[in-house]
């Protein structure tokens, strides 16, 4: 399996304020962290199904992380707060979701091992 490549697209930088230097290098250091052990998985890898099933890991945090960001948007507004910082990380994760999926190969990949996560948990499509 090839390794990933993943980037903080620039319209989501854009629209944080002037003064947000620290929330950019936050965002770039986090994108790269989750480039680096994502890869790291895929290299050290004994079989590409165990390097999906990393990678599958590392999507179902990154869409927990979305909704608790997306989860804190209304909250936020709620308390008279702009819900900025909050919505640029909802969109961080929503984008690096979409870069993963991205990747054709990949994007196969984990939806066949998510499918297969479903069966395995007992879900199947009679009981929905």
């Amino acid at each position: 399996m090839e390794t990933v490549s993943l980037g903080v697209p620039e319209p989501i930088l854009d629209v944080l304020p002037a003064d947000s230097d620290d929330t950019r290098a936050d965002m770039q250091e986090a994108v790269a962290g989750w480039e680096r052990r994502l890869n790291d998985a895929i290299e050290s890898a004994d079989s590409e199904e165990e390097a999906v099933s990393y990678v599958v890991d590392g999507v179902e945090r990154m869409e927990d992380r979305l909704e608790r960001y997306d989860s804190f948007v209304p909250e936020l507004r709620a308390w008279g707060q702009s819900p900025i910082y909050a919505i640029a990380w909802r969109n961080l994760y929503a984008e690096l979701l979409g870069q993963l999926y991205d990747h054709d190969e990949l994007a196969r990949a984990l939806d066949r091992e998510r499918n297969q996560r479903l069966v395995e948990d007992g879900i199947r499509l009679r009981d929905t």
